[in-house]
């Protein structure tokens, strides 16, 4: 029986989907449960399976095309079967096609290659990766991130122009002499006033959400400083014993916080409408920024949990975020966020609550700086924090009783292994 391939929704919150790639070619044999494409949603890059085996006969959108939920992206069927009702109308990019007096679409213009340009060419690791993998020369591709850096979607850029228009990617070929580069930096372009970049589904869905949280979640502040000099001599002392776990502040803060939600629990709540949902479970959000945008992996269940777990999970959560390997179930479901900026050296900072969490906690970096310590002026270790609250749901005094506690516990980090 023929199989029509959709577009699935593998995020609550996704309502399109990109093709990275196909990993089967029109014609070729596929059995169910098998991988096919490899789909990027507003989360994460994730390998979708083929529901039922047969002949991948139709492929309607490819790579490095974007369809919503529920679009048909393919035909699984046998090879003599007929699936002609299924391919008219092809309601994909791929196969939209110009209407008898309309005229052609233009032709696509190949992609503009930067002169080849001495010296360090800086790319993030997963572009590096990608580049290498599709034999494609960094030095030809034009970086669109901070200082321009080349990232991932630069090379994705790159990859979809040179595929539009036929041509084969450009390949990774022996630098030329040194003379012949100083002709082509002599070579100048105007460059144009501005870029129109596209949205991936990652910032498109950040860009919604952000927009929805701040005109529908009335959000109000509270910000304490926390004396870190006793969970710096934890860390430390962590370094030292366990190195291989690379324990980390964030990880310290993650165990203050999930005891303090424990003893707190209308700070681990949602607002449904008519009601105020406390859960008793406490599903920690940890905030990863990457290349695209931002995600969320969730420490399930860790309200149990002893420090060195929680170090030993996020460890391992951060590292597949990163790489964008996160299963579905691995980034939904949080009932609370922290968000560390502090390594980015960031004071403080509010962070934009993401429902349906009823609060979020904002961490900036520790510093030494002078205080007032039994009388006198000592140098101390100081970090700020602000936790965001959804007035709907928790009040102030919920909330500061709260921060009191997280407050108190990385005082007193103790307590945190006990």
């Amino acid at each position: 029986m023929a199989i029509s391939v959709v577009m699935p929704r593998l995020s609550d919150t996704m309502e399109e989907g990109k093709i990275l790639r196909w990993l089967k070619k029109e014609g070729d044999r596929v059995e169910g449960g098998e991988i096919i494409a490899e789909i990027q949603t507003d989360k994460a890059d994730i390998e979708m399976e083929a529901f039922g085996s047969g002949t991948l006969r139709k492929i309607l959108v490819g790579a490095g095309q974007s369809a919503p939920v529920g679009q048909p992206i393919g035909v699984i069927a046998e090879e003599d079967e007929d699936v002609s009702t299924m391919l008219s109308p092809i309601t994909g990019v791929a196969g939209q096609a110009a209407r008898p007096g309309e005229p052609e679409a233009p032709a696509p213009v190949p992609p503009t290659l930067q002169a080849v340009t001495p010296g360090r060419i800086k790319a993030s690791p997963l572009a590096k990766r990608l580049a290498r993998a599709q034999g494609i020369e960094l030095s030809i591709v034009k970086g669109s991130g901070p200082g321009g850096r080349i990232i991932r979607r630069d090379v994705d850029a790159m990859m979809s122009a040179t595929a539009a228009v036929g041509q084969r990617v450009p390949s990774i070929s022996p630098a030329p002499p040194i003379a012949e580069r100083a002709v082509a930096i002599t070579v100048s372009t105007p460059s144009p006033e501005f870029e129109d970049r596209e949205l991936s589904p990652m910032r498109r869905a950040i860009a919604k959400r952000v927009a929805q949280s701040t005109a529908t979640v009335p959000h109000f502040y509270l910000t304490v400083e926390v004396a870190m000099d006793k969970a710096t001599e934890l860390r430390d002392a962590m370094q030292i014993q366990a190195p291989d776990l690379k324990a980390t502040f964030t990880d310290i803060i993650i165990r203050a916080v999930v005891i303090a939600l424990g003893r707190h629990a209308a700070v681990n709540a949602s607002f449904t409408g008519d009601r105020i949902r406390v859960y008793s479970q406490v599903n920690l959000g940890i905030a990863v920024a990457l290349e695209e945008g931002l995600i969320n992996p969730v420490l399930r269940n860790c309200g149990e949990k002893s420090l060195v777990q929680i170090a030993r999970e996020s460890k391992s959560l951060v590292e597949r975020a990163r790489a964008q390997k996160l299963r579905p179930e691995e980034y939904t479901g949080a009932t609370f966020t922290v968000s560390n900026l502090g390594m980015y050296e960031i004071d403080e900072f509010t962070a934009i609550i993401n429902p349906p969490e009823a609060a979020i906690l904002a961490i900036g970096r520790i510093q030494s700086k002078p205080v007032v310590m039994n009388g006198a002026v000592q140098i101390g270790q100081r970090m700020r924090m602000t936790l965001s609250c959804d007035h709907r749901a928790v009040d102030g005094v919920a909330g500061a009783t709260f921060l009191q506690e997280v407050k108190w516990l990385l005082e007193h980090p103790f307590h945190l292994v006990l």
